[in-house]
């Protein structure tokens, strides 16, 4: 097999995946969709510079009969299963960022139709790719802590300052519409990655919203809780919102029956492990595990502490046939896994958190029973959920407007340094 063919849709925070797959070896970026043309400006700055033939796209529908054997989907989090789906469709093997499905019924529509297609799914959630995280899930699947017994994983980012940034002042981005417990694969998909367990029963609970952030549009509760029951009978408590600290809490931790192991709860220790084990003499080491890949992608690959690059590494490894990838990818089935205790927690907190248990979706007779629940923020009628647990809050639209003007001012500026940098460079050529 030569090289993989990936078109990528979704520019902004798609940009890393871009640029990972510029660089890769085995991969060749073909062409890329995103309906605001200034990023794909940007993009087409780059393909010039390596020498790609990059074809952009603002029309999906032309972008999908585009040559391609995957697309890697970066698009606004809840609208990648449709997108997912019509592309396994069409005979792509799809990578998918957060989130893989918004409500149950979609997750079993996602489910069946990588079935049908016999493509590869791989879900791209990096928070299991840091150093921490991959050195606990090897020391787990070792066997050199245990039986899980307890974990808990915490995601806390408070995105006040960005707000205007990743929602352009628009009344329905997908930010100021998701529920507490929406986004949180961050915290409890690294438990699922390094245990291999799945979740059987879910309880939520949120906060209340908070003026800050609905000063910006932002109108669910800021921060909210999963206690989440374990197959083999081993508890989670899953903590993610904005509530306000800084630096974001991107934390971990695994109780075994004979050891534990957690990672650092601050930023700059965040590849630091931390293992304790009373049937060893140094009962407590900490260390920094080195690297899995060390290339030069990888290296230079650095965000989220470097884990961008490992979920479109491993899906590249997985699509040319290679163990490491097949090991390590994230599968639909494991990606559910991950989403479908949010979607549950949610629904318990709708209900007096109420505990729900966690289908199994790999049973085509659990499937049966959730095919046609569609119940989400973004549903309608009899599957419209409120925006919180305490109902839905309205938010004047002169709010969005004034976070939209001051996204276009932002944008002004920035084309203005793009255009600044562009010249000197130009200059410096000898143009």
């Amino acid at each position: 097999m030569g090289k993989i063919k990936i078109g990528v849709f979704g520019a902004g925070r798609g940009r890393v995946m871009i640029d990972t797959v510029a660089g890769y070896p085995d991969a060749e970026l073909v062409a890329i969709c995103d309906k605001y043309e200034y990023l794909l400006d940007r993009c087409a700055e780059m393909a010039e510079e390596k020498g790609l033939n990059v074809t952009m796209y603002t029309d999906f529908d032309k972008f999908i009969e585009h040559d391609m054997d995957a697309v890697i989907l970066a698009n606004y989090a809840h609208e990648h299963a449709p997108y997912a789906i019509r592309c396994l469709k069409k005979g792509m093997h799809v990578a998918s960022e957060v989130q893989p499905a918004v409500s149950l019924g979609q997750a079993v529509e996602l489910v069946e139709a990588v079935e049908e297609s016999g493509k590869l799914y791989c879900y791209l959630e990096n928070y299991c790719y840091f150093r921490a995280t991959t050195e606990m899930r090897k020391l787990y699947r070792e066997g050199k802590l245990g039986e899980f017994v307890h974990g808990e994983g915490e995601y806390v980012h408070d995105c006040e300052n960005i707000w205007r940034d990743i929602t352009y002042g628009e009344k329905n981005h997908w930010r100021n519409c998701f529920n507490s417990t929406f986004y949180n694969t961050h915290s409890f998909g690294p438990i699922v990655h390094i245990t291999g367990l799945r979740p059987v029963r879910v309880i939520g609970i949120e906060t209340k919203p908070t003026e800050r952030m609905q000063k910006l549009g932002y109108r669910a509760a800021e921060g909210a809780m999963e206690i989440v029951q374990m197959e083999n009978g081993g508890m989670f408590k899953s903590l993610h919102g904005y509530m306000k600290r800084e630096p974001a809490a991107i934390w971990y931790s695994i109780y075994g029956k004979d050891a534990m192991a957690e990672s650092d709860r601050w930023d700059e220790n965040l590849h630091t492990v931390h293992v304790y084990d009373d049937r060893e003499s140094n009962q407590h080491t900490t260390y920094v595990p080195e690297p899995v890949v060390k290339t030069d992608l990888a290296e230079h690959t650095l965000g989220h502490g470097g884990s961008d690059f490992y979920p479109i590494h491993y899906f590249v490894e997985a699509i040319l046939g290679k163990k490491d990838g097949l090991d390590n990818i994230i599968d639909v089935y494991s990606a559910v896994d991950m989403a479908i205790p949010g979607i549950l927690a949610y629904k318990s907190i709708c209900n007096n958190n109420q505990p729900y248990d966690v289908p199994n979706f790999r049973i085509k007779e659990e499937r049966d029973k959730y095919r046609n629940d569609f119940w989400c923020t973004w549903g309608e009628g009899e599957f419209h959920a409120p925006i919180t647990g305490h109902g839905d809050y309205e938010i004047p639209d002169e709010v969005y407007d004034k976070v939209r003007e001051d996204w276009l001012k932002a944008q002004e500026w920035q084309k203005q340094e793009d255009e600044k940098e562009r010249r000197e460079k130009e200059k410096a050529m000898g143009r």
